[in-house]
């Protein structure tokens, strides 16, 4: 069995749904670059089609979006072939994503953050400053030689 790992970025947000069966799956494109820079300042590019199933598909479909940098291990990767629009054939690299963790960097869509709540002023109390004179380490004697 080839086994893949490795740090990728997702080409499109994961795509939820149902089997026959009832068992949930989440399709995920997977960009994995490697090698040097060409002579374009830019790595070769290994495109990945990665499938998570299950309850895991479920919770994850909703974070796994398009640009979202994530860990992945991939297991029973294999080449498939396929017919392309124009009657040719294709090839295309498929695994099951066993493993995945979100490492960051990606664009993500969340709510803004609520306004925080007006401060209001406070007053000093009646009988004069709202320092406290005391110094936090009185406790402490400190004997330095003069």
């Amino acid at each position: 069995m080839i086994q893949l790992f490795g740090l990728a970025r997702l080409g499109r947000d994961a795509e939820l749904r149902s089997t026959s069966g009832g068992d949930s799956v989440a399709s995920l494109s997977l960009a994995f670059n490697y090698g040097r820079k060409g002579d374009d300042g830019k790595k070769p590019t290994q495109w990945v089609d990665g499938s998570i199933w299950g309850k895991r598909a479920e919770a994850l479909a909703p974070y796994l979006t398009k640009g979202s940098l994530v860990t992945v291990t991939i297991e029973d990767a294999h080449i498939e072939t396929f017919k392309k629009s124009d009657g040719s054939e294709g090839t295309k690299l498929i695994g099951r994503v066993t493993a995945i963790d979100l490492a960051g960097g990606g664009e993500r869509q969340a709510a803004p953050a609520p306004a925080p709540a007006p401060r209001q002023p406070q007053r000093a109390p009646a009988g004069g400053s709202s320092f406290d004179d005391d110094i936090p380490f009185a406790g402490i004697s400190s004997k330095l030689p003069i």
